[in-house]
């Protein structure tokens, strides 16, 4: 047996199964049952070593991070996970590497109650492509397009750890545990975001950076908003590793690889979306509201405006 299909081979011994999947993997395609009237909602992220996670990411926490941040936009939908394929490009076959590669994925979708059902192996720099399939029951899906003037503006969890940890990593400095956790395992908001259906009247997640994200939904819904930044939630480890108060907005706001939601409700139902994070665990901020002009103005809480040198990150950005 070769190489590439011993990978395989090991790959699907440990990949599991479940009622739905007919046919998973071994065969040229999957063969997948939905729900019953359910739609199906599907999404792919890549991840690449050097850009998506420092060269001394354990190869478990690589594997875990290459899944969740594909629950994560799963999750932005209001989506129920099911099933997911990787492909995986490794420099060589080495099967260690790729069991704990395995290791972290296969743990969060055993979390999540997702199955492997298929992918690709081959040869060159490493990269985890996958795409993770879920569903939805028709009209309940939350998308970009649906925030309205006047309706309240929040954030799932905090922001700024993930970059933190990467601005720690990048200058050689010494990066709390805390911090480096939220870079390499990222908690896709799953749970929440099914809980918003019904509730969320548009959400997308947070992983470019608040304002970059946040500016797609104002795009799609063709309205604007007004942001609070010292409303913006933190957690006890941020203000430790990030002393100076602009630095940690600009992390905030901007940093990216949060894994958090982002979501529009109307302010009557404030107590309802409280009421629902507080039923799966998850603390949600309200950091602003949506306006009917178009465009995004940041302020402090004493009312001054406020403005990040950027925006979120820009995968080819010279």
């Amino acid at each position: 047996m070769s190489a590439e299909f011993d990978l395989i081979a090991r790959i699907r011994a440990r990949a599991g199964g479940r009622a739905d999947v007919v046919l998973g993997i071994g065969d040229d395609a999957a063969v997948l049952q939905p729900p019953p009237g359910h739609q199906l909602v599907v999404c792919t992220d890549t991840l690449n070593a050097g850009v998506h996670f420092p060269d001394d990411t354990a190869p478990a926490d690589i594997g875990w991070k290459a899944l969740a941040v594909n629950l994560s936009d799963l999750a932005a939908m209001g989506a129920v996970p099911a099933w997911c394929t990787l492909s995986l490009s490794l420099p060589d076959a080495n099967a260690a590497r790729a069991d704990a590669l395995l290791d972290g994925l296969l743990e969060l979708a055993t979390l999540h109650g997702v199955v492997l059902v298929g992918g690709d192996t081959t040869r060159g720099p490493l990269s985890l492509c996958v795409t993770a399939i879920g569903h939805v029951a028709p009209g309940h899906a939350l998308r970009r397009d649906g925030a309205g003037a006047g309706d309240d503006l929040w954030v799932s969890g905090t922001l700024g750890d993930a970059a933190a940890a990467l601005r720690g990593w990048s200058q050689g400095d010494a990066v709390p545990a805390a911090l480096r956790a939220r870079l390499d395992r990222p908690t896709p908001r799953v749970a929440l975001g099914a809980a918003l259906s019904g509730l969320a009247s548009a959400a997308i997640d947070v992983s470019d950076g608040l304002l970059a994200d946040l500016g797609h939904v104002l795009e799609a819904s063709g309205i604007g908003a007004e942001v609070d930044v010292d409303a913006l939630p933190a957690s006890a480890a941020l203000p430790d590793a990030c002393p100076g108060l602009e630095l940690r907005r600009a992390l905030q706001a901007s940093g990216g690889d949060d894994y958090e939601l982002c979501f529009t409700a109307p302010p009557a139902l404030r107590e309802a979306v409280q009421a629902a994070a507080q039923g799966v665990g998850t603390m949600v901020t309200r950091i602003g509201r949506m306006v009917a002009d178009r465009g995004l103005q940041c302020r402090t809480a004493g009312g001054e405006q406020w403005e990040s040198a950027r925006a979120g990150y820009e995968h080819f950005a010279g």
